[in-house]
């Protein structure tokens, strides 16, 4: 028998349909004059938070949710543009990584303000302590089936 969803459940479903894609499109939006895109300051975000500025191709795929075939599609324009470049693991010839190079960590460090303000105002400044909880805790749980 189908368990059709409460009102309640109703409204929070719509409620995320309907904001989650716009939110996600605006901000993604205000990088447009950066020239990259949310996926493109995904990935060089990504990159810039390890130690070395570099993943193994395989655990950054798995970390943006990407196939293989995806995250080469990905990195196109990033490294076509100089921010990301591949580097082969010289003592085990299978691994690849990507490395964040100078320029790509100077244009992230001039397009992060501008984009955790998006963020901000388009999201975070839009909600209360205890909603940003709530939501962390829910988004999490809704991570990847295993």
């Amino acid at each position: 028998m189908t368990r059709w969803l409460t009102s309640a459940e109703l409204r929070a479903w719509r409620a995320f349909v309907m904001n989650a894609r716009d939110t996600l499109l605006n901000i993604e939006a205000d990088l447009a004059e950066f020239g990259i895109d949310g996926g493109d300051y995904q990935l060089l975000a990504m990159l810039s938070e390890t130690p070395d500025k570099r993943l193994k191709l395989c655990d950054l795929a798995a970390t943006l949710r990407l196939s293989r075939g995806g995250l080469t599609r990905r990195m196109q324009g990033v490294v076509k543009k100089g921010y990301v470049k591949r580097i082969r693991d010289d003592s085990d010839r299978r691994s690849a990584y990507a490395q964040l190079t100078p320029k790509g960590w100077e244009f992230l460090r001039q397009v992060a303000p501008h984009h955790v303000a998006s963020v901000r105002r388009r999201f975070v400044d839009r909600l209360s302590k205890a909603e940003m909880a709530a939501m962390a805790t829910a988004f999490e749980k809704l991570g990847p089936l295993r």
